[in-house]
């Protein structure tokens, strides 16, 4: 039984956080990367997209001098992006999620924190201005912002974190009560070999 709420774990666990962190990360291409805020200075990035792009994962990638982001629900960035002047995307980003950031450089104490903006499902031709913009957390001890977009990519089925969690907990929960019921097992007479019947040690 142990084995069995083990696979029940681990298929738990590639269902509620591999599957969507992959889905997110690698499925697509990347479009490219574009630093949205460098010294103390955010500014918007232009990127023009054609409607073969589509559907467009927008990521942002946040450098902080911090080992983990403690936001308290409150909000890191904000992102908008227009097109024809037309918001298509709103998003605001807290990055609480970010549990195991990427270290910008061997050389340097920073971090790399990501966070999804959101799916433009639809694109029509021409330029997008994407524009990101300070929260309302303001002691988060920022030093860059780069903008990542992935086109076609695919969409994350919302069925597949709430069933994964359900898996992982019931996997747990088993395998911790069948350790609990393993022990206190009484010991098989028969594994020990019988005393000799003569020479020295016989009774």
């Amino acid at each position: 039984m142990r084995f069995l709420f083990v696979l029940i774990l681990l298929a738990g666990t590639g269902i509620g956080v591999i599957y969507p962190w992959a889905m997110s990360n690698f499925s697509g291409h990347e479009i490219g990367t574009w630093r949205a805020y460098e010294q103390g200075r955010f500014k918007p990035v232009t990127v023009p997209l054609a409607a073969r792009d589509a559907p467009v994962r927008v990521l942002l990638d946040l450098t902080a001098r911090a080992e983990r982001i403690v936001s308290q629900q409150r909000t890191v960035l904000t992102l908008t992006a227009a097109s024809n002047g037309r918001t298509v995307l709103a998003s605001t980003l807290q990055f609480n999620h970010s549990d195991n950031p990427r270290q910008a450089s061997p050389q340097l104490p920073d971090k790399i924190f990501r966070d999804e903006a959101g799916v433009i499902a639809t694109v029509s031709p021409g330029p997008y201005i994407f524009t990101v913009g300070p929260g309302d957390a303001d002691d988060i001890p920022m030093r860059a912002v780069d903008l990542i977009l992935r086109s076609g990519v695919g969409e994350i089925d919302s069925r597949a974190r709430p069933v994964g969690f359900s898996l992982m907990a019931i996997g747990l929960i088993g395998f911790l009560l069948s350790l609990r019921s393993g022990g206190g097992r009484p010991e098989n007479p028969n594994s020990q070999p019988p005393p000799p019947r003569w020479g020295r040690g016989s009774t």
